[in-house]
This record gives structure tokens, C-alpha cells and sequence, in this order.
């Protein structure tokens, strides 16, 4: 697997290439948005890790850019710490955040979890994993969700999301459960990030995301697949 590391500062590239390496992937190394941008259009890339300061195209205005055709996993790192700094990311497509200075070895931990989740939404299986609410229709062998007939393109995280709570409609998850259930990690501070990528999900699948038909929250409480649809 090969992963895209875009940072200004070569020290930091090179030590993620040196970890990364380590595990046995192969490291695209880019210095600027616009030279990750030109990666991606040559290259097969499975993951990228993207700084967000950087000269000539910054990490933010580049994630945007990738998710207009692009539905691999981001990782994007600063060394801002400010939680609007954090949904800002989340807001424009990545998919997972690291503050600098960041622990290496977590680091790599991250890029691990996020492929698997992408080689699991990647693949297709036999089978007749087919789950529905009204329109809404996740067929999981194909990776496919279609609302009303019209196929909707979910990044890994929103359809892991979806995924469990459309395996379990009508039971109310709370947002340190969902964290829990699909980032595998303790829910410390989730309430933000839950927050973002469930917004992101109803942007794509309701009609109106103000007034959702499918993705209900339960004030107070968590968020349901609703059952009567």
C-alpha cells in the first residue's frame, strides 16, 4: 500500500517515511498541496497524510480538492490545537486529525485503522447484507448506499457510521458509543467529531438535512435510524 505524506517541513516527512517503512508501505513524499494534488493524479495512492500550514496550497484547501474524486482516507496533521481548527478539518472531508507533536507510533496506529476501514469498504462480498429504511438502502456486499434509487458516495467513516446504526434501526447510540463502535478508541472529546461526520451523512442522504427523515437525533440522548420511513 502506498500512503501520500504532504508536510513543509522535510525532517517530519522523512521520520513518518522512516515508521511508515517500517511496516512495510511504500511513502510518496510531497512538500506542498499543490505537489500532493499532482501525487494523486499519477499515482495510485491508498491513504494521505496532509499538514495543514504549508506554502502555495495549504492541507485545508487540498483536502477539499481530493474529495471532489477521491474517497481515500485523510489524515491531517497541525500544530494548532483549537477544536475549530479540528472540525475545520473534519468539515472539509478528513477523515482523522493528529496534533503536532504527535507520537510516531500513534501515528502509524492511526493510518492502520483508517486502511482497514477502507480495504473493508473497498471489498465486495457475497452474500445479501442488504439493509433498509424507506428509501434508504445499504446493500454492504457491494459497499453501495442509495437513497430513493440514486447511489450517494460516503467517505469510509460516514459509511461505518451509517452502517451501524442502519444494522440496528430504532436503537438510540449515544455519541461515545458510536465513537467507541467505530474509531475503537476510548470517546475523550468525540462529541465534536461524531458531530461533524453526522452532519456530513445527512447532508447526503435526507432531503432536507434540517428536517431528516432517516438520521434522527434523540435529544438529550444519541442517534437512531428511524424505523417508521
Amino acid at each position: 500500500m502506498t500512503i501520500l505524506v504532504c508536510d513543509d517541513d522535510k525532517e517530519i516527512v522523512d521520520a513518518i517515511e522512516i515508521y511508515l517503512q517500517q511496516e512495510g508501505y511504500s511513502v510518496e513524499k510531497v512538500y506542498d498541496g499543490e505537489q500532493a494534488l499532482e501525487v494523486l493524479k499519477t499515482k495510485p495512492v491508498d491513504l494521505m497524510i496532509i499538514d495543514v500550514m504549508m506554502p502555495k496550497l495549504d492541507g485545508i484547501r487540498a483536502t477539499l480538492q481530493v474529495r471532489q474524486s477521491s474517497s481515500i482516507p485523510i489524515i491531517i496533521l497541525s500544530a494548532k490545537t483549537e477544536d475549530a481548527d479540528k472540525i475545520l478539518g473534519l468539515n472539509v472531508g478528513a477523515d482523522d486529525y493528529m496534533t503536532k507533536p504527535f507520537n510516531p507510533l500513534e501515528l502509524v496506529a492511526r493510518v492502520k485503522s483508517q486502511l482497514r476501514r477502507y480495504t473493508t469498504l473497498s471489498s465486495a462480498v457475497q452474500g445479501e447484507a442488504v439493509y433498509e429504511a424507506g428509501g434508504l438502502v445499504m446493500n454492504d456486499d457491494l459497499k453501495k448506499v442509495t437513497v430513493d434509487g440514486e447511489e450517494v458516495r460516503l467517505t469510509p467513516i460516514e459509511y461505518n457510521i451509517l452502517l451501524l446504526l442502519m444494522k440496528n434501526k430504532g436503537k438510540v447510540y449515544s455519541i461515545s458509543q458510536i465513537y467507541e463502535e467505530i474509531w475503537n478508541e476510548e470517546a475523550i472529546g468525540a462529541d465534536n467529531t461524531v458531530a461533524v461526520h453526522i452532519r456530513h451523512i445527512r447532508e447526503k442522504i435526507e432531503i432536507n438535512p434540517r428536517e431528516p427523515r432517516y438520521l434522527k437525533v434523540v435529544w438529550g440522548v444519541g442517534y437512531k435510524i428511524e424505523t417508521g420511513v
